[in-house]
């Protein structure tokens, strides 16, 4: 709202100056008494107040004041086959073409950001942009003052646009396309379309851009999955109890529309079939230049296919920075926004920044919770990673360096109705990074079950034995390390993919155990960035249940519909090589 007290106040400071002393102000200070009066006679404009069709908005932004800009709300793009799908267009009020910074998602086009994180979070963190800023997505209060264009789209079944909604589809994809090729043609555009946004908004990215659109010149995935079966559905094989159904039951209550239920899905398709394989993003297929936002902090979510996208495109010219901070807050940071900025003017505008030199990976080995080091690599996985194991001794609960010649065997009760695990310890004598993938490879065997749920665990404990804590799955404060699953029967390795330190599951059959059968399994453990000082522990646990909880509306991935029963035996020792492979980095030089 315009505070005309204030606008009223600036205005007779200067008189009141000239009133008192006698003396004239100068040009200068005039000038700056006449600009802080018209901000403040200013009017912010309010979303729910914008029209559909052509609007005049002042925004107020975080870093730029009261900026001015056009809004047309409500756009039509008619799509293949006669669907409309509906954007909003934020673009600088002045003649010119821009380059188009574009987004597109299931949670409404008209949706606020802010609004979204305090109704479902309690811990999100500083989030700060403009209140014309959708969830998850890039806000215009940064980008038009920057001269950029700002492009919203509702996908095919949501918000008002027409359709029936199916995630992750190769629809989806083909809709994206023409969304760009239609951004990339308008007149206020300079022909270059670069996508940005976080989560949906960035697994989006990884399916369109397989599909190469002429107008597409460069993407920005923050944090998002392109493997709907490993990465969001089923972790290890087992099945998501949580939040699927609270995505499904979410979106469907937000749209109102037909939608595919994919937590219904799941229960039609317990393996990776031809269904998942048709929700896979073909990311060995990107060759547009990408700038890759990831992080240690959602494990189970984004983190794993965050790195994927990247490791696995095949583009010539791409980065990554991955962080062990908070999701929104780290997106909507400004010295994340200015580097997302550079990339974009270099991509988008031809403007010669220097960008080219940046190293292609910037990552934060973390030491406690928000205290970590920020530094640059020129690859992902770290070339210099030394591949290291540390063996399981059941008889002593404890890591070693070398391999133990007595075999040895823990048990714990298996009924998730409470929490049992063993835990397997190390005190560092010197201080030692780990960073990247990790392997657990364990020998097991079930007493009472012919299948076992294995939830794993990395923690970091300091010299006084305290757990040490990291943000996790977007905002909670008492995650670990790093998390890995495994249902046994999904245990078959896919050779092709898998390498020293990330097993690759195919999760097409289950081998169910036999009767006093013990096998070797293979567990991945998601990417992590950590720094052990001297005299603090690393912990392996292996637990029955789920090892994070959560406290409503904290949110994260649940498997209550275990397989475990009876006992789970874990060997070590001997022929039992049971060990935690763990991505040392050695300093540089």
């Amino acid at each position: 709202m315009a505070d005309r007290k204030l606008e009223v106040e600036m205005q007779y400071r200067g008189e009141n100056y000239e009133k008192k002393t006698g003396n004239k102000l100068n040009e200068d200070v005039r000038a700056c008494f006449a600009a802080q009066a018209e901000k403040a006679g200013t009017k912010a404009s309010r979303p729910e107040d914008a029209e559909s069709g052509y609007n005049e908005i002042f925004v107020k932004t975080v870093d730029f004041g009261h900026q001015q800009m056009i809004m047309e709300k409500d756009v039509p793009v008619k799509m293949r086959d006669g669907v409309t799908l509906y954007v909003n267009v934020f673009r600088p009020l002045k003649p010119g073409k821009f380059p188009v910074v574009l987004s597109a998602c299931v949670y409404g086009k008209d949706s606020r950001n802010d609004v979204f994180l305090d109704m479902i979070m309690n811990h999100a963190g500083v989030i700060k942009h403009s209140d014309f800023t959708a969830f998850e997505s890039p806000d215009p209060g940064f980008w038009v003052p920057n001269d950029y264009i700002v492009v919203k789209a509702a996908v095919r079944g949501t918000s008002n646009s027409e359709g029936a909604l199916h995630p992750f589809s190769q629809m989806e994809a083909q809709d994206y396309y023409e969304l760009v090729e239609w951004c990339g043609r308008q007149e206020w555009s300079n022909g270059n379309v670069g996508l940005n946004g976080v989560s949906y908004l960035a697994m989006l990215q990884w399916y369109v851009a397989p599909l190469s659109p002429p107008h597409l010149k460069a993407i920005i995935p923050w944090e998002g999955g392109y493997d709907v079966y490993r990465e969001w559905a089923f972790h290890g094989g087992m099945p998501d109890t949580f939040f699927v159904d609270l995505w499904d039951a979410s979106i469907s209550a937000l749209n109102g529309k037909e939608m595919e239920f994919i937590s219904m899905k799941m229960k039609e398709h317990p393996f990776d079939d031809e269904y998942w394989r048709e929700k896979r993003a073909n990311i060995d297929q990107i060759t547009v230049p990408m700038y890759v936002g990831a992080s240690w902090s959602t494990q189970g979510l984004h983190t794993r296919g965050s790195l994927e996208g990247f490791k696995q495109s095949r583009s010539e010219y791409k980065w990554v920075e991955i962080h062990g901070r908070k999701e929104w807050e780290y997106y909507y940071a400004r010295e994340t926004l200015e580097r997302q900025k550079a990339f974009f003017d270099y991509f988008l505008k031809g403007i010669d920044n220097d960008w080219m030199d940046t190293p292609r990976v910037r990552l934060e080995v973390r030491n406690k919770f928000f205290d970590g080091e920020f530094r640059y690599e020129n690859e992902w996985p770290i070339a210099r990673t030394q591949a290291t194991p540390l063996y399981l001794d059941g008889k002593n609960l404890s890591l070693s360096f070398s391999p133990l010649q007595h075999e040895a065997k823990v048990v714990y009760e298996a009924d998730p109705a409470s929490a049992n695990n063993a835990t397997f310890k190390i005190v560092f004598d010197k201080d030692t990074e780990l960073t990247g993938s990790m392997k657990l490879k364990l020998w097991v065997s079930a007493d009472g079950s012919d299948d076992m749920d294995l939830f794993i665990g990395i923690k970091k404990y300091d010299r006084r034995g305290n757990e040490v804590l990291f943000p996790d799955w977007d905002a909670i404060e008492h995650g670990q390390v790093a998390t890995g699953w495994l249902r046994v029967s999904h245990r078959e390795l896919d050779e092709e993919m898998s390498t020293p330190l990330q097993p690759w599951h195919k999760h097409q059959r289950a081998l169910k155990l036999k009767e006093g059968e013990i096998v070797p399994v293979e567990i991945e453990i998601q990417p992590s960035g950590t720094v052990f000082k001297a005299g603090e522990s690393l912990g392996v646990v292996v637990q029955n249940t789920d090892i994070i909880q959560y406290t409503p509306p904290e949110y994260g991935c649940r498997h209550k519909d275990t397989v475990n029963r009876g006992k789970h035996i874990i060997h070590t020792g001997g022929k039992y090589d049971s060990h935690l492979l763990a991505p040392v980095i050695p300093p540089k030089g």
